[in-house]
């Protein structure tokens, strides 16, 4: 296994004195420190909030097409300064170069998504009225920007994960203050700094560093949250917004089931079981998690998955290489994690068909793409997240004993059907209780701008993306309604007056009730 290098000294020309609390960050791979960043705490938060609302109104007032010329001037920033920046990705999560190439691809649809149909999405909506009292007004749908959006992310997409809603925000017209995990925050800080020192961009993004203290912090100054990481800490959030009264966006945790049926094609099933299931070394909140096979080719799929899995290469690969299919995991806590499901899993009956174990000393973290087979729903592997390069695969009767246990579970973010049969298809995904379902593929509902991503159950509230919400979910909506002809006083004003009152009584019947005798205020036969 080979580490890259950074293309300069990680530890030199980096912020703060000798005096000042830094974080120091460390490669997964081997342990060797990368480069560290301000531990900026509650002070910083305030302060950059500050400046952030002090440069929001020009922001909005840019519009969308001004806002979008400079989120363009940052994406080519941004490329042009690709390999220094994926290389801080790899170096600060350990990622396989593939697994950190990903993120540029994350990056560049989604501002260009937003970019090209943010005018459309942030315009105004011409609103039919109802009633025919209302037939002479102007009805309108306008939205204004939350001045002050906060984001928090986790450590398993240091580049992509922010931006995935950085962009819908800016575009928005918001000022974003976003704070990284204090695990992985090389990436996104530079990126950052690209924004506020190389494009001529207004400071409206800004980056803090810091601790659960500083995330705390972003909550208490903002106007809106938004959210990405664990359940517990999503709970501590929501609790703060509700106290604040502000709105908040959470994508919490998943156990992404996979369901495979007997008329499945299940050479493409199992190449995405792998992919789905190892892909950033499972650390994806949309990983596959456990899957569920018919009977009559559960032996045909374990078989396939198995021989794929076995000849997956682990290891952190040079920048550029594309010589490794995943690298190391994030934290040694993590691995801890996956490494106890698994034996609970073993010690419950499970058998280890490929893997099972850590990778070399503990000075890196790396564990095996392991294939569990004899699992159910007694293992921990089965019921809580486990963040980790797992695929346990269960038998089942059928889609409906299939159906049954991939619901079984506290966590509904995304899922996987297999099956030629559209029909079939459309009828079981509507049985499915997780917030989106990828038909013969794994995790690409996740990527689809265009549709909602989020969480059902324990898994989120609310969702990003989705067209146009991932613009106004940054939004205030504010309906406008105007008089096409302005009478000089409305007939239900003061003062009230009994024969104009009766005339609308008897207006309102007319124009309301659905028979005639209703509407001439008649009794209705029978009563």
């Amino acid at each position: 296994m080979q580490v890259s290098k950074a293309v300069h000294d990680p530890l030199a020309d980096q912020p703060g004195s000798q005096k000042d609390p830094v974080i120091l960050i460390h490669c997964p791979a081997d342990g060797t420190p990368v480069g560290m960043v301000p531990d900026e705490g509650r002070a910083g938060v305030e302060a950059a909030a500050e400046e952030l609302r002090a440069a929001q109104p020009e922001w909005e007032q840019l519009g969308p097409r001004g806002r979008g010329r400079i989120m363009l001037r940052w994406l080519n920033w941004i490329l042009d300064n690709e390999e220094r920046l994926l290389t801080l990705v790899q170096q600060e999560a350990g990622k396989s170069w593939s697994d950190a190439a990903i993120e540029l691809a994350v990056v560049v649809d989604v501002i260009n998504y937003f970019v090209a149909n943010g005018e459309r999405f942030l315009a105004d909506r011409k609103v039919k009225p109802a009633g025919v009292a209302n037939a002479a007004r102007r009805l309108r749908v306008q939205v204004r920007p939350h001045q002050l959006v906060g984001l928090i992310t986790p450590w398993n997409g240091p580049l992509a994960g922010p931006m995935m809603d950085a962009a819908g925000a800016l575009m928005a017209g918001a000022a974003v203050l976003s704070k990284p995990s204090e695990i992985t925050p090389l990436s996104w800080t530079e990126a950052v700094r690209g924004w506020r020192e190389e494009i001529g961009a207004p400071p409206v993004l800004a980056c803090v560093n810091g601790s659960g203290e500083t995330g705390a912090a972003v909550v208490d100054v903002v106007d809106m949250v938004m959210f990405t990481g664990s359940v517990r800490t999503g709970r501590k959030i929501a609790a703060r917004a509700a106290e604040r009264l502000i709105p908040c966006s959470l994508e919490l945790g998943g156990k992404d089931a996979m369901i495979v049926l007997s008329d499945a094609d299940i050479e493409r099933a199992a190449g995405a079981a792998v992919w789905g299931a190892m892909m950033n070394a499972g650390q994806a909140c949309v990983s596959v998690e456990r899957v569920y096979v018919e009977e009559s080719v559960y032996d045909e799929f374990v078989d396939k998955v198995t021989a794929k899995v076995r000849a997956m290469r682990v290891g952190m690969d040079p920048a550029g290489s594309y010589e490794t299919e995943i690298g190391a995991m994030v934290t040694a806590t993590q691995v801890d994690i996956v490494e106890r499901h698994v034996a609970d899993a073993v010690a419950k009956g499970a058998k280890v068909l490929v893997g099972g174990k850590r990778v070399g000393d503990r000075a890196g973290n790396f564990f095996e793409p392991t294939v569990l087979v004899d699992v159910d729903h007694s293992m921990t592997c089965m019921r809580e997240e486990t963040f980790g390069p797992t695929l346990p695969i269960m038998k089942v009767a059928d889609e409906t004993q299939a159906l049954a246990l991939a619901n079984d579970s506290d966590y509904g973010l995304s899922s996987s059907l297999w099956t030629r049969d559209r029909r079939r298809a459309a009828r079981l995904s509507r049985r499915i209780e997780a917030g989106s379902v990828s038909v013969n593929n794994a995790v690409v509902a996740t990527f689809q701008l265009p549709i909602p991503m989020g969480g059902w159950k324990q898994s989120g509230v609310g969702t990003r993306f989705g067209g146009a919400n991932g613009v106004l979910k940054y939004c205030r909506q504010q309906s406008v309604v105007e008089e096409r002809i302005a009478l000089k006083a409305e007939p239900n004003w003061y003062p009230v007056r009994a024969d104009r009152s009766r005339l609308m009584a008897k207006v309102i019947r007319l124009l309301g009730a659905h028979d005639w005798r209703r509407r001439l205020g008649r009794t209705p036969r029978g009563l």
